[in-house]
C-alpha cells in the first residue's frame, strides 16, 4: 500500500512504492524461479520488459474509470465456482503468473453464491523454495485504505467523529501545513489537498537506510509540504490523508488503530490472516517481497525482507501506518470486500455516504473515480468497487462487481506487473466459464 502520484505529477523512483491507488499499465514484472510449485493460469499478460530497480516504496495511485452503476442480474445469469470453472481458473491462474515472471501470487473469488475459488501459484519465499498456500499473508498497501476509511465512519455513526468536521477539532496539534478548514471528508476522498509525504525523494534515502527501522507518524509528517491546493478545490490522491486519519480515529477513540481494526471489524467478520503490522508482524506463514534490478523473467529477485517479518521491511511499513500497513491473505480481503460494499461491514448510512461521495469527487475530475476510501473501476466493463496497492516488492487489488455479486482479490509479491490486468483476465473466465471451457477443450 503506498502514496499514489496525484493526478499531474508522477513520483520520481524510490523505494517507497507502497500505497498506491492505481496500477500503472506498464510491462509486466520479470522472474522465473528455476522449480514452480503448481499454479494457475491462462491467458494474455504483458511480455516482462521493465524492471522495478528504482521503484518508490510509497506509491499507491488510481485509473480513470467511470462510476459503476450496481443493478443486479437475474440469479440464473450469475456464476459459480463449479469444477470446471475452477479448473480452468487454475490453468488460467498458472499461465498468467509464469507470463507477467511474478514470484508469487494468491487469489480469492467469492462468486454470488457464495463459493469460493483460491488459487496460488509461484513461491513465498524464492530461496527457500516455500509455496504460496492460501493463507499466505502478503503486505496489501493502500487496500489499507478500505480499512481505515471504514472504521472512521463507524467512529462517525458512535457520534465521536462529524464526517465534515474540521480536522483540526480532533488534531488541534498536527504539526503539518494544511488548510484550516479541511474537513474528515476531504480526508477521505482526497480532496485535502494535502501533500503526499511519500514522494518527498529524501523518504526514500531515509527509509532504506535503516530498513528495520520503526518510524513514528511525527517522522513521517516531516516529509509533508505545502499544500497542493486549498482544500475542496481539486482532488489529488495522497497518503498523508490516511496517515491523518488514523491519528485522528486513534485521538477519537482513546483506542490504538490495531485494536480499532480488530475489533470493530478484523474479529467480528472472522478475518483471522489480517494484521495491521506496525503492530506486529503476521503470525502464520508470510510472503516476502521481491524487486527486479534487469527486465527478464529469468532476472534474480532480489529479496527485500529486513529479517522482522514484517513485510516488505519495517520502515516504509510504519511510515505507511493506516496509509498502507496491513498484511492479509486474498481469502480474507475478498471476505472482506464483500462484507465491505455487501453491507455487513458498515450501516447502511455509512455504506451509503462511502459510496455516494463517488458522485461529490467527480465535480472536481479526479484521475479514478473515489469516494470515501473507495475507487469505483470498470473491469472488462463491468462497474465495480474496490481498491488497489503498491509498495516495493508487493502489490495488490480489490474489486467487486456488484451486478454480478463477484468480488476478487488478487495479491502478489512483486511491484512491477499490474494486478488489475490478471484480475480482469481471471474474471473473464469466471464470468464466462462455459465459452472458456469449450476453448480450452478444442486446444
Amino acid at each position: 500500500m503506498a502514496g499514489a502520484p496525484g493526478p499531474a505529477a508522477q513520483p520520481s523512483p524510490s523505494v517507497m512504492a507502497i500505497v498506491s491507488l492505481a496500477p500503472s499499465r506498464g510491462p509486466g514484472a520479470t522472474m522465473s524461479p528455476s522449480a514452480s510449485p503448481a499454479s494457475t493460469s491462462t491467458g494474455p499478460v504483458p511480455s516482462p520488459s521493465s524492471s522495478d530497480a528504482a521503484a518508490s516504496p510509497s506509491t499507491l495511485g488510481p485509473t480513470p474509470v467511470p462510476t459503476p452503476d450496481p443493478g443486479p442480474t437475474a440469479p440464473a445469469e450469475r456464476p459459480s465456482a463449479t469444477r470446471a470453472v475452477r479448473e480452468a481458473l487454475d490453468e488460467r491462474l498458472e499461465r498468467l503468473r509464469w507470463r507477467a515472471g511474478i514470484p508469487g501470487i494468491s487469489v480469492a473469488i467469492i462468486f454470488s453464491d457464495g463459493t469460493m475459488w483460491l488459487g496460488q501459484s509461484g513461491f513465498a519465499d524464492v530461496e527457500a523454495g516455500r509455496p504460496v498456500t492460501a493463507d499466505t499473508a502478503f503486505a496489501i498497501a493502500s487496500v489499507t485504505k478500505t480499512f481505515t476509511a471504514a472504521v472512521v465512519l463507524d467512529l462517525i455513526d458512535d457520534d465521536l467523529i462529524e464526517l465534515d468536521g474540521r480536522v483540526r477539532t480532533y488534531l488541534p496539534d498536527l504539526d503539518i501545513q494544511m488548510d484550516e478548514r479541511t474537513t474528515v471528508r476531504q480526508l477521505l476522498d482526497h480532496t485535502s489537498g494535502l501533500r503526499d509525504y511519500f514522494l518527498d525523494p529524501r523518504i526514500d534515502r531515509a527509509l532504506l537506510a535503516k530498513p528495520d527501522a520503526t518510524w513514528a507518524a511525527a517522522r513521517a509528517l516531516d516529509y509533508v509540504g505545502k499544500p497542493y491546493f486549498r482544500a475542496g478545490r481539486g482532488w489529488n490522491y495522497s497518503n498523508t490523508n490516511y496517515l491523518v486519519l488514523g491519528l485522528l480515529a486513534e485521538a477519537v477513540s482513546g483506542e490504538s488503530l490495531a485494536d480499532l481494526y480488530r475489533t470493530r471489524l478484523l474479529v467480528p467478520l472472522g478475518l483471522g490472516d489480517t494484521v495491521y503490522q506496525p503492530a506486529g508482524p503476521s503470525e502464520g506463514p508470510v510472503a516476502r517481497g521481491y524487486r527486479f534490478a534487469v527486465p527478464g523473467r529469468s532476472a534474480p529477485a532480489i529479496d527485500l525482507s529486513d529479517g522482522t517479518g514484517v513485510v516488505p521491511f519495517t520502515s516504509v511499513v510504519t511510515a505507511a501506518a493506516a496509509a498502507g500497513g496491513m498484511a492479509s491473505s486474498a481469502g480474507d480481503v475478498a471476505r472482506w470486500g464483500r462484507a465491505l460494499y455487501g453491507g455487513q461491514a458498515l450501516s447502511p448510512e455509512a455504506l451509503g455516504a462511502m459510496l455516494g461521495d463517488i458522485e461529490r469527487t467527480d465535480e472536481l475530475d479526479p484521475r479514478i473515480p473515489y469516494g470515501l476510501g473507495v475507487q469505483a473501476i470498470e473491469v472488462d466493463g463491468l462497474p465495480s468497487y474496490g481498491h488497489s496497492g503498491r509498495l516495493l516488492g508487493f502489490r495488490s487489488v480489490l474489486r467487486h462487481i456488484p451486478e454480478q455479486g463477484i468480488t476478487i482479490a488478487v495479491l502478489t509479491n512483486q511491484s512491477r506487473a499490474d494486478p488489475g490486468t490478471l484480475a480482469a483476465a481471471l474474471l473473464r473466465v469466471a464470468l464466462r466459464p462455459i465459452e472458456h471451457c469449450i476453448c480450452t477443450n478444442r486446444e
